[in-house]
């Protein structure tokens, strides 16, 4: 771990971009069902919307990827980018951690759309990671949404605050239930790992 700067590692899917949003449509398209049949309460691998009778999550996640662009296409969550330019400005060295890498044969396309994505909607960041092990490249506060990415890391040791969806409400707190919530907790976390308050408002850090 870099001991010179704070380091906010990152989640993407269902953190920064709307990844169950983008999914609900293109699976709308792929089971051919009008989007209003699909629940927007989902939980993990999206088992509510019966995708298994048509060949599976994995092939569903294979034909968004590939055939509909998901990581370039998605919309970002609510605040998402604003916020993380500022946290960035406040001298928070964003760590991006994604495991988007476990479909086969589509790394490059995934890779591509992920670096495509993030610079298209100004997204700050310093590292990019896309790993399952989260844990194993080293964060001082880390934000996910999953609940066995947020367990495991816990387990660990890993000071995470879990970002609030359908798939987690069983896991306890701290959680941010929006992006401001996400730049409070990331700016307190940050001012005990400093021991002084930031009261510059910025740095004049200069991100990637």
């Amino acid at each position: 771990m870099d001991e010179s700067s704070f380091i906010l590692g990152v989640d993407l899917d269902g953190v920064v971009g709307d990844f169950y949003g983008a999914m609900r449509r293109i699976a709308a398209e792929w089971l051919n069902k009008p989007i209003e049949q699909l629940t927007a309460d989902v939980s993990y691998a999206l088992k509510e919307w019966d995708v298994a009778e048509y060949g599976g999550y994995e092939r569903l996640h294979r034909f968004a990827v590939t055939q509909r662009s998901l990581f370039r296409d998605m919309q970002p969550m609510r605040d998402a980018p604003a916020v993380l330019r500022k946290l960035s400005m406040h001298g928070i060295r964003i760590r991006i951690i994604t495991h988007r890498l476990y479909l086969k044969y589509v790394h490059k396309t995934s890779i591509t759309q992920t670096v495509d994505w993030l610079d298209s909607w100004d997204i700050p960041y310093w590292d990019i990671c896309f790993m399952k092990d989260k844990g194993a490249v080293g964060a001082h506060v880390y934000i996910d949404d999953s609940p066995d990415n947020v367990v495991q890391l816990r387990k660990h040791g890993c000071r995470t605050i879990v970002f609030t969806n359908s798939t987690n409400h069983s896991l306890p707190g701290p959680r941010a239930d929006s992006w401001h919530d996400v730049e409070r907790l990331v700016l307190d976390a940050k001012e005990e790992w400093t021991g002084t308050p930031d009261v510059s408002g910025a740095s004049g850090y200069n991100p990637l």
